[in-house]
């Protein structure tokens, strides 16, 4: 049986028992949280709380959030880390990973032209060692989570 690594991660956001880079907001319907496999501070994930595995799933209230969580998110990574601009990628094609979700990611003016668009990907996945560091995810999510939170929806 494939287990869904998505699902298994909203289940434990639901239990209370996450660290804060892991749950910078919740909504009924989506989760923010920080990539925990990056070595860039500011890599977000916007998941889905129930488990689809294609856009055209999404019923019209969680697609109106979606869009409102993107610019949202995107306004306060900008604001909080200088960014120029961000990338926003959804695939849900990784093993484990075949729930929709999609990456925000801020793309800095100085990032050189060998990771820009989807070369991005090479700071995802890096070894444990090469991380952004528990504690530096949870002072910029700490921020995130102040900024989302003064939205009015």
């Amino acid at each position: 049986m494939n287990i869904c690594k998505s699902c298994e991660l909203i289940a434990r956001r639901n239990s209370g028992v996450v660290p804060l880079w892991d749950c910078i907001y919740r909504s009924p319907q989506w989760d923010v949280a920080h990539c925990y496999e990056t070595s860039m501070l500011g890599w977000l994930v916007l998941i889905v709380r129930r488990h689809i595995a294609s856009l055209d799933e999404l019923t019209d209230p969680e697609a109106v959030e979606l869009g409102r969580l993107i610019r949202y998110s995107s306004s306060a990574l900008k604001e909080i880390t200088g960014c120029e601009k961000t990338y926003v990628l959804q695939f849900a094609e990784a093993p484990r990973h075949q729930h929709v979700h999609f990456h925000i990611i801020p793309r800095m003016a100085d990032l050189p032209e060998d990771f820009r668009s989807t070369r991005i990907f090479s700071f995802l996945g890096v070894p444990e060692k090469d991380r952004a560091s528990e504690e530096a995810m949870n002072a910029i999510s700490r921020k995130l989570r102040e900024r989302l939170m003064d939205i009015t929806w």
